[in-house]
């Protein structure tokens, strides 16, 4: 089987709502784009990648549709069917931006799932019984908002949850103290700064809620700064923005920086990669969380047949942005939200595809 053609697709995905994060930034939309391979055996893959702006990440959707018009003519009559093989050529080909070369992997193992039967979970060493449940994430409102919106999510199945923080020392910890006061037995809160704080402001104010059963997610912007934090205070550490290639996460759990990760499928490099990091954090027995980015069904499908491959008892939940958003490109298809659980389908390679008449014309073709 070879490669024969690859198509590029753009999508505006308004979001119902604002989001918003610590240091102020805001998003209202996202740029969303697909990739779709086809090959001469008559079975094609999609991919999809779609940045959190360009504000969030070293990562935005001018990049990902650059870099892949860069390689996209160099992969035309390349074997889709051998992932790893491909990663390596295309590292070779580009340096960096692997997380625009995430499209091409998620569109391979879609091909090579089809092609052979399995659903992509299979093909990344099978189906754990983990039911996938959500990370409800809670974005910065007022105190009133965000204890009601925790209460929604409650009733809809949710279990854990990731509560944005970065307002003030003050509304931080009166937010932390809220949360963990309205907290029901089984459930989950760790508390995001998204890297917003410096390495004073977290130390303050991870010491000042010390009392309490408290999890943080990537208090400062760089892994320097959060390992002096977590030598200057107790509380769990989760590590998330700063964790990219594979040295990072061996480097992390070398130096005993922390006791969770996030894996974001795409900031990593895609499907072939994670791999890699998941087997390297199951073997220390560190905690998971991940997502793909933003975007549609189309990733958050991604995600769920990734969470699929993750033991319950190292799993904390996956990230969706499809409750977010206005746009759905597969409506009643894919991965979906059932009872605050995100199943995969159990569907040959990603189970769910793109509606053509949504995606409209592609931004280049290549053949």
């Amino acid at each position: 089987m070879k490669i024969s053609g690859i198509s590029l697709y753009a999508l505006e995905l308004p979001l119902e709502t604002p989001q918003v994060l610590s240091r102020g930034r805001v998003f209202d939309k996202f740029h969303s784009t697909f990739i779709r391979i086809d090959t001469d055996a008559g079975i094609s893959g999609w991919g999809e990648v779609c940045p959190w702006g360009s504000s969030y990440l070293p990562a935005f959707p001018g990049g990902v549709r650059a870099a892949l018009m860069e390689m996209a003519p160099q992969l035309i009559g390349c074997d889709p069917t051998r992932p790893d093989v491909l990663v390596r050529y295309m590292d070779r080909i580009l340096a960096g931006h692997i997380y625009a070369k995430a499209a091409v992997d998620f569109a391979l193992y879609d091909i090579i799932g089809k092609a052979t039967g399995q659903p992509i979970y299979e093909l990344l060493g099978g189906k754990e019984e983990n039911a996938v449940p959500r990370m409800a994430s809670i974005h910065l409102h007022s105190l009133d908002e965000t204890k009601a919106e925790i209460e929604q999510k409650r009733i809809a199945g949710y279990k854990n949850y990731s509560i944005k923080v970065g307002q003030g020392f003050e509304s931080d910890v009166a937010t932390i103290k809220a949360v963990m006061e309205q907290r029901k037995d089984g459930e989950f809160f760790i508390f995001d700064s998204n890297g917003g704080w410096s390495p004073h402001e977290a130390t303050r104010l991870m010491n000042a809620v010390s009392h309490l059963d408290t999890t943080f997610e990537q208090p400062c912007l760089t892994y320097e700064e959060c390992l002096d934090v977590r030598t200057r205070t107790r509380q769990p550490i989760s590590l998330d923005e700063c964790m990219v290639e594979l040295k990072d996460f061996v480097r992390a759990l070398s130096d005993r920086g922390c006791e969770l990760v996030s894996i974001k499928l795409a900031r990593v490099g895609g499907l072939t990669k994670a791999r890699a990091i998941r087997d390297l954090c199951l073997a220390y027995d560190i905690n998971l969380f991940m997502m793909c980015m933003a975007g549609t069904v189309i990733n958050d499908t991604v995600a769920a047949h990734f969470a699929q491959t993750i033991p319950a008892n190292r799993f904390y939940g996956a990230w969706s942005c499809q409750d977010y958003i206005t746009v759905d490109p597969a409506p009643q298809r894919g991965a979906r939200t059932i009872n605050g659980h995100m199943p995969p389908p159990n569907l040959p390679g990603l189970g769910v595809e793109p509606d053509m008449e949504v995606l409209g014309a592609p931004i280049a073709v290549f053949k």
